[in-house]
């Protein structure tokens, strides 16, 4: 019997673990007993939020003392929000010390880091949760309910266009996530939320993927060849980057500067560099084709340099088609500041120029249909984070640890997770070799 509180460990203080160490602090059944992660400035920025939240401040250990912290900290519970290719370096020794573990997506960046995962899965039985957060978007919620209900008959093919704006999509360009190496590139840092969703909306898995990408837009050569490139290797005290619109202003934002800026004496790592600069290793425009077990088709496009944010997605069906489309930003102003107090550019809150959602159902031989939809409007990822602390966690309000047999709704397993990861893995495989990849040759055991 797991006692309560629960003991949690958050591994990875940057931006995105805002989203745990937040929404445990305030779940009596939980407790943060332990950060981890190489920079004691932003433990310590993550030790304020949790003791502003009511909760008690947590240890701090280093990475290179996680399994000690493990067993020093008794702890049940690991919550994985680090860079994305040492996903693997922690979820496997919490599962091997009996720890229940939920990582940020994407579940790790290649095939071998996923071999491993699914095997130390299957060695230990216990439990991996991969936090899909879209699943929980009522919009997605509500897509999922009409296909399932047969409302376009036999699903045929899909078309999904994602666009990042050159806000949100600037920012990939800027930090870690620029170097494939660590991200996997958006087919898999990004686009893992969206392949998830369609194996989720089809309840297929993917069989086979071809794509093309290149970096067309960002990086020196491109920025070069548009006239958009300043000379500064980062924003912070370059003049050049002033009235750069693809700048970021770290020191105007109080949770970036403590995040980051304050950071960087502790391991030099640097936040704000210039997005026509170098090396940049990861594509912004890419173009995916995939097919299911069952026979539907997907085509995918993803840009990461568009006027407005947001993506269109259709579903073409032997008795219909049903359309899906959500403008999250319709534009944006050339400014370098982030005004969100959780340091966001993206998904937190709603975009100054935010639009709204549409869904709309076409049978055949009758007049369109507008699916009522449910204003969730954009922040927390359009209610989406927060349903998915309460089914992972249990409510706040209950005070309760969540039972998955209660939560009503299905979280993504190590096997979605790894399902979601394969197509973007197999597309970045088609960049280099120019061929169609085969899921299970990829990924053994899928």
């Amino acid at each position: 019997m797991s006692r309560t509180p629960l003991r949690a460990a958050v591994v990875g203080t940057g931006h995105r673990a805002q989203t745990f160490t937040r929404g445990l602090a305030v779940r009596p059944a939980h407790r943060v007993a332990a950060l981890c992660d190489p920079n004691p400035t932003r433990m310590a920025f993550h030790n304020a939020l949790l003791t502003a939240g009511g909760a008690p401040p947590a240890s701090m250990w280093p990475p290179d003392r996680f399994a000690d912290m493990l067993r020093t900290e008794g702890i049940d519970e690991v919550v994985v929000t680090t860079v994305d290719a040492a996903h693997d370096a922690y979820i496997v020794p919490a599962l091997e010390a009996g720890c229940r573990v939920v990582t940020e997506k994407p579940m790790t960046v290649d095939a071998e880091r996923c071999a491993r995962i699914l095997g130390t899965v299957e060695a230990t039985g216990n439990s991996l949760t991969v936090a899909f957060n879209y699943r929980f978007n009522p919009v997605h919620e509500k897509v999922r309910a009409l296909l399932a209900e047969g409302a376009v008959g036999e699903i045929l093919s899909v078309h999904f266009e994602w666009l990042l704006d050159t806000r949100h999509g600037a920012d990939y360009f800027r930090r870690w996530h620029r170097e494939k190496h660590n991200s996997g590139g958006l087919m898999v840092h990004k686009a893992s939320h969206h392949f998830d969703l369609v194996n989720w909306w089809l309840a297929d898995e993917p069989e086979e993927v071809f794509g093309y990408g290149r970096l067309g837009f960002y990086g020196p050569e491109a920025g070069e060849r548009h006239g958009l490139r300043r000379d500064y290797e980062r924003a912070h005290g370059a003049a050049p980057a002033a009235d750069d619109p693809y700048a970021l202003d770290l020191a105007a934002n109080d949770t970036l500067r403590a995040l980051y800026l304050d950071a960087e004496r502790d391991d030099g790592y640097v936040r704000d560099r210039n997005v026509f600069g170098g090396p940049v290793s990861i594509e912004d425009d890419m173009a995916v084709l995939v097919r299911y077990r069952r026979g539907a088709t997907m085509t995918y496009h993803l840009t990461a340099y568009s006027p407005w944010e947001g993506y269109r997605v259709m579903f073409n069906g032997s008795a219909g088609r049903l359309e899906l489309e959500v403008e999250e930003s319709r534009w944006q102003r050339p400014v370098t500041r982030v005004a969100s107090n959780t340091g966001a550019l993206h998904g937190d809150t709603a975009a100054e120029h935010a639009g709204g959602a549409r869904l709309t159902l076409r049978p055949l031989w009758r007049p369109p249909v507008d699916v009522p939809l449910d204003d969730a409007g954009h922040e927390a990822h359009g209610g989406g984070d927060p349903r998915m602390l309460d089914a992972l966690f249990g409510s706040a309000a209950s005070g309760r640890p969540a039972d998955p047999g209660e939560a009503g709704h299905p979280t993504a397993t190590e096997r979605d997770g790894a399902l979601a990861l394969a197509v973007g893995v197999a597309v970045n495989r088609c960049f280099e070799t120019g061929r169609p990849v085969t899921v299970r040759e990829l990924i053994p055991g899928l």
